[in-house]
């Protein structure tokens, strides 16, 4: 199952229960340094990131690598605003998600709530799954499903990667800065680099402007801050069956690296 359908899958789940219930001349090298790039030299040699992250890095999941992590929390959030490409008509989306990870235990607890018409929704869908070793729970608008343990292990197992992707090739920028508690390093990339599971691009699909930030723990080999915004033109977006052109933000957050937390059943099972 791909990324993007793993996560439709567990949206599609809800409405499921719901209804159960020219080339520039050749630069000429100068023997002395400007007093800029001479600046930034310092600046990335003395705030170079630990050995095996100096040249680049990848997380093209971007929460891959935390199963090695005794325990930890992230957040991470999707919002589109824009229209249906080629009319007036508005459209939205908004889907955010809590997870939380015990590796003692081997136990997951995930929060969702999305919202949208992209989402194929009129009201707010919210829904709690809970992992305990082989044992899964999945409560939807406070009921819980006692009959749904394939969907709650579905569910239990999303991944910030289904929604928002992550970065194939990231470089240094020689920025250092405690970000939610560790220790982190700046990296940048380009818009090529960026694994966007949740739009299915087509052939005039445009990306008109794009900023991105990562920030990388090495000591922890995990990406703690991942954000992208972009606009794009033509792109078809989650569930859209007609393409969409607006703005597209992408946010991730990794905290309480290697603190554990309490994870039990769910209220009412």
């Amino acid at each position: 199952m791909t990324p993007r359908n793993h996560w439709l899958s567990v949206i599609g789940l809800l409405v499921m229960l719901a209804a159960c219930q020219p080339q520039p001349p050749a630069t000429i090298p100068t023997l002395i340094p400007s007093i800029d790039a001479l600046a930034t030299s310092v600046m990335m040699t003395e705030n170079a990131p630990p050995v095996g992250f100096r040249e680049s890095v990848s997380f093209e999941r971007i929460d891959q690598h935390l199963r090695q992590l005794e325990g930890w929390r992230y957040t991470v959030r999707l919002d589109f605003d824009g229209l249906f490409s080629q009319t007036n008509r508005e459209t939205s989306a908004t889907a955010e998600a809590t997870v939380w990870f015990n590796q003692v235990g081997d136990a997951r607890r995930v929060l969702v709530e999305s919202n949208g018409e992209l989402f194929q929704r009129t009201a707010v869908e919210q829904f709690e799954a809970v992992q305990l070793g082989p044992d899964a729970f999945l409560v939807r608008r406070g009921v819980c499903l006692s009959n749904a343990v394939a969907d709650a292990r579905l569910a239990a197992s999303l991944s910030a990667a289904d929604l928002v992707g992550g970065v194939r090739r990231a470089i240094p920028t020689g920025r250092r800065e405690r970000i939610n508690g560790a220790d982190v390093w700046e990296y940048n990339f380009l818009v090529e680099d960026v694994s966007l599971p949740s739009v299915r691009f087509a052939e005039d699909t445009r990306i008109t402007r794009f900023s991105g930030e990562l920030w990388v723990d090495p000591v922890h080999n995990a990406a703690v801050r991942y954000y992208v915004t972009l606009s794009i033109e033509n792109a078809r977006l989650l569930e859209s069956t007609l393409p969409v052109s607006g703005d597209l933000r992408l946010r991730y957050d990794l905290y309480d690296i290697g603190q554990i937390p309490n994870i039990s059943v769910p209220f009412g099972f």
